[in-house]
């Protein structure tokens, strides 16, 4: 599985068609983490002021009809994540599909994100 952040707002936007961030026109690919622990670091570093509440989408990477690719962080990876972590960059639109679980990021006293449950 891989984890994709969106707030809720543009997840639910065209709900009949496959999921199209701004980063896929923008860079040709949408980004992906590879675990809990790094799609939180993510939102730390990235996600702080964005509109919420803020999703995390499970990706099973084997139903994506988007071709995939593992790739390093490009200048370097979030604060807290190892220079070896290699991120999943999905070359195309996110399928519906292919999403097993959508969670909800859980947000500490100081404004950090701190947890992943359930999205209700």
């Amino acid at each position: 599985m891989i984890y994709h952040v969106v707030p809720r707002d543009h997840w639910d936007i065209s709900v009949d068609r496959p999921y199209e961030p701004a980063s896929l026109a923008a860079e040709g690919f949408v980004h992906c983490s590879p675990d809990e622990p790094t799609t939180l670091a993510v939102v730390n570093a990235f996600y702080s002021d964005a509109p919420r509440p803020l999703l995390v989408l499970v990706l099973d990477e084997e139903l994506l009809t988007a071709r995939l690719e593992w790739e390093e962080a490009l200048p370097e990876p979030p604060p807290g994540v190892a220079a070896d972590v290699a991120f999943p960059h999905v070359y195309g639109p996110l399928n519906r599909d292919a999403v097993q679980r959508i969670l909800e990021v859980q947000w500490d006293a100081e404004g950090r994100a701190a947890d992943l449950t359930i999205y209700a």
